[in-house]
Formats: C-alpha cells, sequence, structure tokens
C-alpha cells in the first residue's frame, strides 16, 4: 500500500533544507512567511541573536482588511513589513518563503516588500 504524504509534511521538510543554507543577521535579515488557511504572517528576524525584529499579519488592526484571505491582504502584509523594516533603517533582507510555492499570495507579499524598498 502506498502511504499518501500530507501536504505540510512535504512543505516543512523543503523548508528545513532550505533553511540549511539561509539564515539572517542584524545587518541583513530574514523574512520569513507562514501562511494559514485564514491570515498570512511576515518577520523580519534576526537569527544570531535569535530576535525578531519587525512583525506583520492580516490580523493587525492597523492595516484595516475586509478579507485577510485574499491577494490584496498579502500585498498589505508586504508594504507594512516593508515600511516597518525601513523605519529601523533595514534595506536588505533574505527572503525565507519557507517551502511554499513562490506563487500566489507568496508572491504578491515579496513583490509588496520590493516595491516598499526591501532589496532580495
Amino acid at each position: 500500500m502506498f502511504k499518501k504524504l500530507d501536504k505540510n509534511q512535504i512543505r516543512v521538510k523543503r523548508h528545513k533544507r532550505i533553511r540549511r543554507h539561509i539564515s539572517g543577521t542584524s545587518v541583513r535579515p530574514r523574512l520569513s512567511i507562514y501562511r494559514s488557511d485564514a491570515h498570512i504572517y511576515a518577520q523580519l528576524i534576526d537569527d544570531e541573536k535569535g530576535h525578531t525584529i519587525c512583525q506583520s499579519s492580516t490580523l493587525d488592526k492597523s492595516l484595516n482588511l475586509e478579507n485577510s484571505k485574499n491577494m490584496e491582504a498579502a500585498k498589505a502584509v508586504g508594504s507594512d513589513i516593508a515600511k516597518k523594516a525601513v523605519e529601523k533603517g533595514i534595506t536588505e533582507i533574505v527572503f525565507d518563503r519557507s517551502g511554499y510555492i513562490y506563487h500566489g499570495k507568496v508572491k504578491a507579499l515579496a513583490d509588496a516588500a520590493r516595491d516598499g524598498g526591501l532589496k532580495f
């Protein structure tokens, strides 16, 4: 019998494989994203110190989102995290897609972060 693999287990396995090669520093932090069924989260992480520098998600009331599941919500999170990073003097980052395919909401968040002034 064949064992059906869980998509999230495959994603986590892919994420661990990617994380062997990328890490964030205080000069160039890692932009890590997480996408659930209902929300999307983004945070800038300094892996050397183990600190989160700033974060943004569709749960933030300041974004005034009607729907947290669509592409516009991902774009809003991307531009918000870019704005917060630029305020802290961060312009260059390492993008960590967390094993997700670079498509749809993940790509929309990354493009909005690039438009907001982040380089990766």
